[in-house]
């Protein structure tokens, strides 16, 4: 394989002063992850991966056994709010987990919230949630292809 050829990073001058400490921060654009700049830059870095990841042999078997690996259900514990008890489960395969609410332990499970819906490649995550103590609103954080920034919402 031949040498890669990373994409060029440009450094900044940025110094920050933290009670008298400077601190340098070359990188501080790359934090406007909407910036044209920092998505042409992390576009470049994806089609490197990419062109690295496409030339291992053993892709397509290990791709295979993680998915077998991952490929089983998971319920996780049911918690109940007023009359409705609620649950999140995985058939397996799904991105994200979805979130179910029945009217008793053994009733038909509704979704309530999948996470799966709400964007067209799955990379929306439910990351908090929080049911009224009546169970008649639900108030849920989501957060966008890994991001630690979380948008609230109620309903």
């Amino acid at each position: 394989m031949k040498k890669l050829q990373y994409p060029l990073t440009k450094k900044i001058q940025q110094l920050d002063d933290y009670h008298g400490t400077n601190v340098s921060d070359p990188y501080r654009w790359l934090e406007d992850s909407d910036s044209p700049e920092t998505k042409a830059w992390v576009s470049a870095q994806n089609k490197l991966t990419q062109s690295f990841l496409e030339h291992i042999p053993s892709k397509k078997s290990i791709q295979e056994r993680l998915t077998n690996l991952w490929d089983y259900k998971r319920s996780y514990a049911h918690r109940k709010f007023g009359d409705r008890y609620f649950q999140l489960c995985n058939d397996g395969l799904q991105n994200q987990d979805v979130l179910y609410t029945m009217d008793s332990l053994t009733g038909e499970k509704k979704v309530l919230l999948d996470p799966n819906k709400l964007s067209h490649d799955g990379t929306l995550a439910l990351t908090s949630w929080e049911i009224s103590k009546n169970g008649d609103l639900i108030a849920y954080a989501i957060s966008d292809s890994g991001s630690d920034w979380q948008t609230w919402r109620v309903s």
